[in-house]
């Protein structure tokens, strides 16, 4: 098939399917463990509110330290930080798991969840690699960052599934558990391959990314994206709960990400015209308005098959929304601190998708299980505001070259 052959040249290249592989099994957990703990703690301390408080402090946290060991990849290499960080929200995974297994205090659950901070932007690396490898080939670079959006949603996809099945057929930490293996395995694989990762570049002279030309708005950007998917995971949670399947939330949150991997596949099979800063207000408009089905869907329906529907189409949206977005980091962030820059825009991402699980939380129990829809169409309305200024290409104008 012809929309096939640029992802057949991309994996031709040598390293190239054996650092992805790798990578997808440490990002798999990425769609696991939020699912894993929202289901863990809600189903044992009866509180969505609570759960959604508790994975907004582990984000939160995260959009903290992130940055700062981004900073250290490239400094000191992928596979000197990346694995000894693993080790360490390992360890906080399963602290949580053994708190919420033996019914210790609230605010051991906070404290346990902010300690998988340290987690390393396994996406942000993978696409690193790719950056190396295809400098100077700026189509090969979009397939390439389309094939990562993908990859991304299918975590996604399988993620919740996977944490649904294992919370429900096994014990309430079994997701938890088997993320955190799934982790640490990908990771101690995906730094052994060396031949394929970029080279280090201890005393960089450039800017730091977040003071880069055209860098803080497109950050605001994320950080209004992520609180459409942190408030969307939540709600639909409760939703389901609060129709007697809390099971098939996984299976529902995964039809979005399969729409989105769908879209994101093909985005990457033809390279889209004009300049790269353009599709960018284009694409959010069309989050925003796909987002009003969801809303609909349970608002006039309360049918959870309609609402996965709904889900399923609004989530075509997304991938192209996303590559867009990262094209642009990518071409925003000043040579050498690529990782870092990266990780800034998963760090927007993972704040906002705190706010928008600790908002959709409140939102359901303060307020309804439908209400909770209105949450990610109004985050969207916001990154459809701030989406002109962020696209502006005087900023791409002025980027500094890789």
């Amino acid at each position: 098939m012809p929309q096939l052959t640029p992802y057949r040249r991309l994996f031709g290249l040598p390293g190239a399917r054996a650092f992805t592989a790798a990578n997808l099994i440490a990002r798999l957990p990425m769609g696991m463990f939020s699912v894993s703990a929202v289901v863990m703690i809600a189903g044992t301390r009866g509180s969505y509110a609570l759960a959604g408080a508790v994975t907004a402090t582990g984000l939160a946290a995260t959009a903290v330290v992130a940055p700062w060991t981004a900073r250290l990849v490239d400094r000191h290499g992928q596979a000197r930080v990346a694995l000894p960080a693993t080790v360490i929200a390992v360890l906080g995974s399963l602290a949580l798991l053994l708190c919420v297994r033996h019914g210790t205090p609230d605010w051991t659950l906070f404290t346990s969840y902010a300690a998988t901070a340290t987690t390393p932007n396994t996406g942000g690396m993978s696409r690193a690699r790719w950056a190396h490898l295809l400098a100077g080939d700026a189509k090969a670079l979009h397939t390439a960052n389309s094939f990562e959006q993908a990859a991304d949603e299918l975590c996604f996809m399988l993620g919740p599934v996977l944490a649904a099945f294992l919370c429900g057929a096994f014990f309430p930490e079994a997701g938890t558990l088997v993320g955190a293996v799934l982790l640490l395995t990908g990771m101690v694989l995906f730094t052994t391959r060396r031949a394929t990762e970029p080279p280090v570049r201890a005393h960089t002279p450039a800017k730091a990314p977040l003071r880069a030309p055209g860098m803080p708005p497109l950050l605001a950007v994320c950080l209004a994206m992520g609180a459409v998917f942190g408030s969307t995971e939540v709600v639909t949670l409760a939703f389901a709960d609060a129709r007697g399947h809390r099971s098939a939330a996984g299976v529902v949150l995964a039809l979005q990400a399969a729409g989105s991997c769908a879209a994101g596949l093909l985005y990457g099979a033809v390279k889209p015209a004009g300049p790269t800063a353009s599709p960018l207000p284009r694409c959010v408009a069309a989050m925003t308005a796909l987002l009003t089905l969801p809303l609909l869907a349970a608002a006039l329906t309360g049918s959870l098959r309609l609402l996965a529907g709904a889900l399923l189409i609004a989530g075509m949206a997304t991938a192209p929304t996303m590559v867009t977005t990262m094209t642009l980091v990518q071409q925003r962030t000043p040579e050498g601190r690529l990782n870092e820059g990266m990780t800034l825009a998963v760090t927007g991402l993972l704040g906002g998708i705190a706010c928008g699980s600790a908002l959709g939380g409140w939102t359901v129990e303060h307020v309804s299980v439908t209400a909770g829809y209105a949450i990610p169409v109004t985050a969207a309305a916001v990154a459809l505001a701030l989406s002109p200024i962020s696209a502006s290409n005087r900023f791409t104008d002025h980027r500094t070259p890789h």
